[in-house]
């Protein structure tokens, strides 16, 4: 297993962190997409904390509804992905993905990583 990665359960459907099982992403998902969708989810959660830091339970309701579409898009919310055929898989995370996308602000950046 390598060091950066949670352990995952035998069948790789679940990681375990800390002794308690989560969904594992679907693993079919393209690498650039999911990556994609783990900074709508980071950015959803950020906004999460700043609506409470701010007291904006509007605000708080918007951020929580892009992290549940984050994780459904990502399969670990939802119909477990090992239970959809993969054309339907594929387009969870299409359609995940591109709401996402839009619901961004004009000009709003999703935060990447650094390269190098």
């Amino acid at each position: 297993m390598d060091a950066d990665q949670p352990e995952r359960t035998p069948d790789g459907r679940y990681i375990v962190v800390k002794g308690r099982r989560w969904r594992a992403t679907d693993p079919e998902i393209p690498e650039d997409v999911a990556a994609g969708l783990r900074r709508h989810l980071m950015a959803a959660r950020r906004a999460v904390a700043a609506s409470h830091r701010n007291h904006d339970p509007a605000a708080e309701r918007l951020a929580r509804s892009r992290v549940h579409t984050a994780k459904v898009a990502l399969g670990e919310r939802g119909t477990p992905w090992w239970e959809q055929p993969l054309a339907e898989r594929r387009r969870r995370w299409e359609d995940g993905a591109a709401e996402l996308d839009a619901a961004r602000k004009p000009g709003q950046r999703t935060a990447r990583p650094a390269d190098g």
